[in-house]
């Protein structure tokens, strides 16, 4: 099951185990005896999805190989309180040191999962697809963006390398040069690879007349109104892709989506998740 894994995510959990000093506990050292054998059963205490069981697994057997973990449900099932997700048998020192760290994970990967999930319901019925960002916390960017997929939504580029994205501070610096919007646009669509596609940012129905004749791929809707938004769905008619952005609840994405953009990305699916409660509860045989 760890193979699977990145290499990035490897690391990753080796940082983690490091930082928790799983190898260094004197808790467990001086409590529990190694021939001490129990049953581990990770267990949902909310509704939600569930994402991160392999990472929670590759903790596991980066702390001890020989544990037996097995995962009565597949990342992306639905969750309910009290439903068991895994149980893991083996030596009770080994599961009580990984035990934080594969919850951190976990935990974490499941509350993106079941936020996206939420907002990919709310637009059930539209042609918008939810979308994450790369506001992702530091080391995590494979696990969260995997967790947006884990509950519905798609991927945004992964990183700055997957696309031209020219935004608001990049136009900025263009019109030190005295370049407008569209210029900008032409240049970035002349000099890119065939596989490179081009997005730029406007905040205005000027701005998106501009993008769209200058043959933008992909334009982007910041913090504008429905009304707005609405309008500009109509100038570009089909020319281009269309992505909402900024300021976008749960509460208002519908309505976002019935003005007919094609993308509606959320930062905070990633860069401020809830964590979904689930436990670990150790269990020995009598």
């Amino acid at each position: 099951m760890t193979q699977q894994l990145p290499p990035e995510v490897l690391n990753l959990i080796d940082s983690a185990l490091t930082e928790d000093q799983a190898f260094n506990d004197p808790t467990t050292q001086t409590l529990i005896p190694g021939h001490v054998v129990g049953s581990g059963v990770l267990r949902a205490k909310a509704i939600g999805v569930l994402a991160g069981g392999q990472v929670a697994a590759a903790v596991f057997h980066r702390i001890d190989p020989q544990l037996d973990i097995e995962f009565l449900l597949d990342d992306g099932a639905a969750l309910d309180p009290g439903q068991d997700i895994a149980t893991v048998y083996g030596p009770a020192a080994s599961i009580l040191r990984a035990e934080r760290t594969a919850l951190n994970f976990i935990q974490r990967m499941s509350g993106i999962a079941t936020a996206t999930n939420h907002y990919v319901n709310a637009v059930v019925g539209t042609n918008a697809r939810i979308v994450d960002t790369r506001k992702t916390a530091p080391g995590h960017r494979y696990l969260d963006k995997y967790s947006v997929r884990m509950g519905g939504g798609y991927n945004h580029r992964l990183n700055l390398a997957d696309g031209i994205l020219i935004k608001d501070n990049h136009l900025a610096a263009r019109a030190s040069l005295e370049e407008p919007l569209g210029d900008v646009v032409r240049r970035a669509i002349s000099l890119a690879s065939h596989t490179i596609r081009v997005e730029v940012e406007v905040e205005s129905l000027e701005q998106v007349h501009e993008a769209v004749a200058a043959g933008a791929h992909i334009i982007m809707l910041d913090n504008m109104p429905v009304t707005m938004m609405q309008e500009a769905v109509g100038i570009i008619a089909g020319r281009a892709s269309i992505e909402a952005s900024g300021g976008i609840t749960l509460e208002t994405v519908r309505e976002v989506a019935e003005t007919g953009v094609d993308l509606i990305s959320i930062g905070g699916l990633t860069h401020s998740p809830d964590a979904l409660d689930i436990s670990l509860d150790l269990e020995f045989p009598q």
